[in-house]
């Protein structure tokens, strides 16, 4: 099984906004997730979201760049096997994954 990757168009813009380096890096990491990107629990990269403080991302999966203090936040379409990439964004407090809801609800994912 082969995994397809697309973007929301605003997590496009957000990689685009990270300088060269960071790009190069987060690129990296988000290629190397699409070999498997299945929840950890199953083998993959993916660490599972749910629902914490009242922000139900329950299905998500994110990926950490600790280094650059970044999260990548994805959802699986299993049925299209495709990798849908919600938000790339510095995680400040729950900000991300506050806008990362808000961009499920909006795109009805």
């Amino acid at each position: 099984m082969s995994w397809h990757i697309s973007y929301l168009d605003e997590a496009e813009r957000e990689l685009a906004a990270f300088d060269k380096a960071g790009r190069t890096q987060i690129a990296k990491g988000i290629l190397k997730a699409l070999q498997n990107p299945l929840p950890k629990s199953e083998g993959g990269y993916g660490h599972p979201l749910g629902n914490k403080a009242g922000i139900n991302l329950t299905g998500c999966l994110k990926l950490k760049f600790l280094k650059l203090g970044v999260r990548v936040v994805y959802k699986l379409i299993r049925s299209e096997y495709e990798m849908k990439v919600i938000i790339i964004s510095v995680r400040a407090d729950n900000e991300v994954y506050i806008e990362a809801k808000k961009r499920l609800d909006k795109d009805n994912l």
